[in-house]
């Protein structure tokens, strides 16, 4: 457990968004993965835990788009608050509010993903594993993940042009250099 729970938690809270979320999905993928030790058939055990933990974490956002979101005002402070890696110095409130917003952009577009797509690009620009890292993980071939990750990056890339006014004007499709 000690080897492998900070990937198992930093996939979960990528493909989830919250952190607490992704501490009830890590506590379930080992409790899962300890109750079907029996059925494991060998190979690498790390791509057995996160394939567990992909799987919850699709059960539990299909589970969360049949009922309601909560409010802003049910939302802690840790959720409203930008990922510490894009804090950058001391930005200022605008900036770190305009952050979050994207985070947060980037976040639910990775949740629009279909799960083989979100987990691929979880894995490879968010985790840094590589194609053969990730198709043993998820019992394909480097072809297939390649395909899923250019797929994953062209929809995440549509869904942020949407997103529009969250980017940078350089960013945008309607900029035109001026």
């Amino acid at each position: 457990m000690l080897a492998y729970q900070q990937q198992v938690y930093g996939l979960a809270y990528h493909l989830m968004g919250d952190t607490g979320a992704a501490g009830d999905v890590t506590q379930e993928t080992f409790i899962r993965a300890y109750g079907s030790l029996d059925r494991f058939r060998g190979g690498s055990f790390k791509s057995y835990l996160l394939r567990i933990a992909s799987n919850l974490c699709y059960d539990e956002l299909r589970r969360r788009q049949s009922h309601p979101n909560p409010s802003l005002e049910e939302m802690s402070e840790e959720q409203m608050a930008p990922h510490p890696a894009l804090v950058n110095g001391n930005p200022l409130p605008e900036e770190m509010a305009e952050r979050g917003e994207i985070v947060r952009a980037i976040r639910s577009g990775i949740q629009t993903l279909p799960a083989e797509q979100g987990t691929v690009l979880v894995l490879a620009d968010v985790q840094g594993w590589s194609y053969q890292e990730i198709a043993d993980g998820m019992g394909t071939s480097i072809g297939t993940v390649r395909s899923r990750l250019a797929r994953a990056r062209a929809k995440l890339r549509d869904y942020m042009q949407d997103q529009g006014e969250l980017l940078p004007l350089e960013f945008r499709h309607d900029h035109e250099g001026s």
